[in-house]
């Protein structure tokens, strides 16, 4: 089977987007919890913005899906990052008024900008030949790596610009992110054609037959067994990412040192992705599932033991941290792509994406109360432990042939 002719095209479109989707999400999520503290005054809160980011992602992967699955990639990406575009500006306009309802609400809209970056790397695989699948998912990924690196950089200037307007300081990366939300948006808009979904589907179809799209969901074992892959990793590493500025905080080191560990981690979590992919294309992604398992293990392990003096060490484990998280994503999110029928492609894999949401969600959430317990070491254990159920869910998956999509004969 031969790559067709309109993959390359999707891919180069899909990374001209995602290096401005991703600055969008990066510049703001990073004055996020400065922003929120300000407005409301108390540092206890501050977390508020991680998880209205969340609660916005979640429901907006469901709305993406939905309509990928219906009007095709280009419809449902181009407005789930204008949905975020608009709780971007929606945030300038809280701070600028002053009005915590209104922050509170464009915080969760903004939340569709992350789901929508995270479901482009599906888009990637619909044209894809099998054998090439998992480097087409990581090249979506890896192209979110420029923006995510970038963004943060242009924080201050767009801070400082920000006050020569005469608003709010950290509303300025808001700008950024609203500014490159709708260029992504654009982007697909105008160049993502033809449709690679709707093209794939057209592909599917036997002459006379057409594509139920709203045939229900078939939950075969080895989707099951890619999201709990993607699950597992996600909340593993969001548990033990959060907690490792503060466990630092803690024992002494200042912003600039946390700074780095978590750029260190950010790297490893996006710039091994060509490897996972060409990894999971040669071994499969059950192989390199266990090796997601084995580095988060690892990872845990090292964070665990690391002496809390020691960047360096912290460094290396949140590096193998994220290196952990790359590989889980791409060989779980390839089983998705593999075992997912045409029929309910986008849909299944938006809901899929809840699940990784909440998961992240949890882990944020939750890592807190376990520290509390049970103190840092404790939580990276835990992860470490909590990695290994991916070993088991491996095994329950059965090899089934796949699921053919569900059509209804067209009468002549």
């Amino acid at each position: 089977m031969s790559e067709h002719p309109a993959q390359r095209r999707t891919l180069a479109v899909l990374v001209a987007a995602q290096i401005f989707s991703g600055a969008g999400l990066a510049a703001g999520i990073t004055v996020g919890a400065l922003l929120a503290q300000d407005m409301l005054g108390s540092t206890g809160l501050a977390g508020l913005p991680a998880a209205m980011f969340t609660v916005g992602s979640a429901a907006a992967a469901v709305g993406v899906g939905r309509i990928s699955q219906r009007a095709g990639r280009r419809a449902g990406l181009t407005l789930g990052y204008l949905t975020g575009a608009l709780g971007s500006f929606g945030v300038v306009a809280a701070a600028v008024t002053g009005s915590l309802p209104l922050l509170f609400v464009s915080l969760i809209v903004y939340g569709a900008g992350t789901a929508t970056s995270l479901q482009a790397r599906y888009a990637g695989a619909d044209l894809a030949k099998p054998a090439h699948r998992a480097r087409a998912i990581s090249t979506v990924l890896v192209a979110t790596t420029v923006g995510v690196v970038v963004g943060p950089n242009l924080t201050t200037p767009m801070s400082n610009m920000a006050v020569s307007w005469g608003i709010p300081a950290l509303s300025g990366p808001f700008v950024l992110s609203g500014a490159a939300y709708v260029l992504a948006a654009l982007v697909l808009w105008v160049m993502l054609r033809p449709d690679p979904l709707v093209l794939a589907r057209a592909m599917a179809e036997p002459p006379g037959e057409v594509v139920v799209t709203d045939a229900p969901t078939q939950w075969s074992a080895p989707i099951v067994a890619g999201t709990t892959v993607m699950v597992v990793t996600q909340l593993v590493m969001a548990a033990i990412m959060t907690m490792t500025p503060i466990h630092m905080q803690h024992h002494g080191h200042g912003v600039g040192a946390a700074g780095f560990v978590i750029a260190v981690h950010v790297a490893g979590m996006y710039l091994p992705s060509l490897l996972s992919g060409m990894l999971v294309d040669r071994f499969g992604p059950g192989l390199v599932a266990v090796a997601a398992a084995a580095t988060l293990v690892a990872a845990g392990s090292a964070a665990a033991l690391a002496p809390p003096s020691s960047v360096g060490a912290l460094a290396v484990a949140l590096g193998l941290l994220g290196v952990g998280w790359n590989l889980g994503l791409v060989a779980g999110t390839t089983m998705i792509a593999d075992a997912t029928p045409v029929a309910t492609r986008a849909r299944t894999q938006g809901t899929v994406d809840v699940g990784i949401a909440i998961a992240g969600a949890g882990g944020g959430l939750g890592s807190g109360v376990v520290v509390a317990f049970a103190d840092y070491p404790g939580l990276a254990f835990l992860g470490a432990g909590i990695a290994l159920l991916i070993v088991p869910a491996l095994a329950w998956a059965t090899r089934r042939p796949a699921v053919r999509d569900e059509v209804v004969r067209v009468e002549s």
